[in-house]
């Protein structure tokens, strides 16, 4: 049993997922980076300076008048922000690597020479 997992293991497509797996997670900080630090300062620019993380609606106080419970919309907003921009990253990306395997139609098949013609005929 050892030996069979050994062979499962070894075999390409477990070997490929892992290195992709461990791309995606790589090029997930990419891009998340990407958006956290470059693409959602300008949406808070356009949006007036504010940072959306910081809204809330608060539902319970503290006694000393702080907030206790609040939901956190500001928060939601961010995430789907970087939900759109990720994946519109992801779609230029994926475009630009299938412009890069565009692959040639094939071929028809050659049609048969005279010499095979006759070859069949005999």
């Amino acid at each position: 049993m050892l030996k069979e997992f050994k062979n499962f293991t070894m075999t390409g497509n477990v070997i490929d997922f892992a290195v992709a797996v461990i791309m995606a997670g790589a090029l997930g900080m990419v891009i998340n980076g990407f958006v956290v630090d470059i693409v959602m300062p300008i949406v808070g620019h356009f949006a007036g300076g504010q940072d959306f993380a910081d809204k809330m609606i608060e539902l319970d106080y503290n006694e000393d008048g702080s907030v206790k419970n609040a939901i956190m919309w500001g928060k939601w907003v961010n995430t789907i922000i970087n939900l759109l921009i990720v994946g519109f990253v992801m779609f230029i990306i994926v475009k630009a690597h299938n412009k890069t395997k565009a692959t040639e139609p094939e071929a028809a098949p050659a049609e048969p020479s005279e010499v095979d013609l006759l070859t069949e005929k005999r």
